[in-house]
């Protein structure tokens, strides 16, 4: 190499690049907090690193994720039953009030030019959840007693009529024996939505306001600086070369592969997290034919030993405006924190702070161990006889297997031993200088209150300040919903409207629906 050659590599290695705000991965979570930011604060420098060639293209990517605007209308996981056979809706509604505050958000930034056309992400789908079997009916039932008569979860019907059964989901009715109980939980009140697109659209904002989103740069190493800053080594992964980032605050939105960058920052808030890969396929449908007979996100509840995000479902997408069906999950395993990652990534994770969760877990989770064992060994016709208790006359020539997004699951330290998490999880320095974000479902639905939980731990100071504009952004702010059903529908009718979201429910100003239908069938 010639002395030019030489002395060229040395400077564009040693380059230091200072900016405000440092967002590593391009997904839905740090194109969320980085349109945020460029709102409150326009005149903030901001860079985006992402180690792969496009946007959202891990979890975020369509294809990936089931895109169900998690909002605990069909989750059979969000309300478990007691042992006195009621229903808990806790979860639910706190689920539902965050993906109300995402709408919102969407909604402002529609109406302002930060989104272009909603109906490139996002589309009104029923959200349906099914059971059969006479003890799961009378489940569904207490379910839907315990949702129906609540602001959020108003015009929800409960249908155990095969006649009517067959009529809205004809696919699913075809070949199916009506001699065994059946029920829905049905409300038009859902969504589908296209994180990769949306996150494509943020981006887009975030580079033509000044921002800097830089594709194929890996970010290396995160290492703190006497003036509270910090310093990020980035490699170019197309040419070679390196570089070093200095950023005042940092957010680590990378997916699965945040737990290995939060570690190797030292901040004392992640000693003990480790994470636990899971990884997916789903049975993708492109055959028109089929497509036509089903126009729902269907969800049934998990096996048993099954984590949340295993449960089967049923779901039409909306995809560069052409429907698709797709089934699953069928869960799988590798030791990659991301599809595109490495098999060392597991083993790398593992730290002396952390060893102690990980065994824990190891030994308190044999039922989900014993459960990815037995979905491993699965051949595609078992796989297909798996999705028949959906589509009782599915053949395998009409759906491909296609593996989705990676999920990395978060061991929380507890005492001496660790816990397995399947929610998500926000870990932040104590000077708020650095953030993370760790998990999986509901994830990208529950995106902006997640990163306004960020803003608010992270900036103490600017956050008081900054309330105004965001409240004009999410007229909800601080406020339960399912406390105010008139503001609820208030905000409801507008993002209904901004988002060209055209459903048969609106709800009144006590909350209750204005559906005309009844809401027993």
């Amino acid at each position: 190499m010639s002395n030019a050659a030489e002395s060229q590599k040395k400077a564009a290695t040693s380059e230091k690049q200072q900016v405000d705000v440092v967002l590593v991965g391009a997904g839905i979570m740090s194109a969320t907090l980085g349109a945020l930011l460029r709102q409150l604060q326009p005149n903030w420098s901001i860079a985006v690193f992402e180690r792969l060639d496009a946007a959202a293209a891990e979890s975020s990517d369509p294809w990936n994720n089931a895109g169900t605007g998690h909002s605990a209308l069909c989750e059979l996981n969000y309300t478990p039953q007691n042992s006195d056979g009621s229903v808990d809706i806790s979860k639910a509604i706190n689920v539902n009030e965050q993906f109300q505050v995402s709408r919102q958000f969407w909604s402002h930034a529609v109406e302002n030019g930060v989104l272009s056309d909603p109906k490139d992400f996002i589309n009104p789908i029923p959200h349906v959840s099914f059971v059969h079997g006479e003890e799961n009916v009378k489940y569904l039932r207490a379910r839907y007693d315990a949702l129906a008569g609540h602001p959020l979860f108003g015009g929800m019907e409960f249908i155990d009529s095969p006649d009517e059964f067959s009529r809205r989901l004809p696919l699913m009715a075809k070949g199916r024996d009506f001699s065994e109980p059946i029920a829905l939980n049905w409300t038009n009140a859902g969504t589908d939505v296209d994180f990769g697109a949306l996150s494509k659209q943020l981006l887009n904002y975030i580079s033509s306001s000044g921002g800097r989103v830089y594709f194929g740069h890996e970010v290396r190493d995160i290492t703190k600086q006497s003036n509270g800053s910090w310093d990020l080594k980035v490699r170019n992964l197309r040419t070679g070369d390196k570089r070093v980032i200095n950023a005042k605050f940092v957010f680590v939105g990378a997916g699965g592969g945040a737990l290995p960058l939060l570690q190797k920052s030292g901040i004392k808030e992640a000693k003990g997290f480790g994470g636990f890969p899971v990884s997916g396929a789903f049975f993708r449908c492109l055959n028109r034919s089929l497509i036509d007979q089903h126009h729902a996100k269907v969800y049934g509840k998990a096996a048993v030993g099954a984590p949340p995000m295993s449960v089967p479902h049923l779901d039409t997408r909306v995809i560069n405006g052409k429907p698709g069906l797709l089934f699953g999950p069928y869960a799988g395993w590798s030791p990659k924190f991301l599809k595109e990652g490495s098999n060392a990534d597991l083993f790398k994770s593992i730290r002396p702070g952390n060893l102690a969760s990980l065994l824990g877990v190891g030994a308190t989770e044999m039922p989900l161990a014993w459960y990815l064992l037995t979905e491993l060994v699965k051949t595609k016709p078992a796989q297909v006889r798996t999705m028949m208790e959906f589509v009782p006359e599915a053949e395998g020539d009409d759906w491909e297997l296609t593996i989705a997004g990676q999920r990395v699951q978060v061991i929380r330290p507890q005492g001496h031993t660790g816990v397995l998490e399947f929610g998500t999880a926000v870990i932040s320095a104590e000077d708020g200088s650095i953030a993370g974000l760790l998990g999986a479902s509901p994830g990208a639905s529950t995106a902006v209150p997640a990163m306004l939980d960020v803003l608010s731990r992270c900036f103490p100071n600017r956050y008081r300040s900054w309330e105004p504009r965001l409240k004009e952004m999410i007229p909800s702010l601080g406020v339960e919903l399912s406390d105010n059903p008139k503001l609820f529908g208030e905000v409801w009718d507008w993002t209904s409207k901004a988002l060209e979201l055209k459903t048969d429910i609106v709800p009144g100003p006590h909350g209750e629906s204005e559906l005309a239908a009844s809401t027993t069938v």
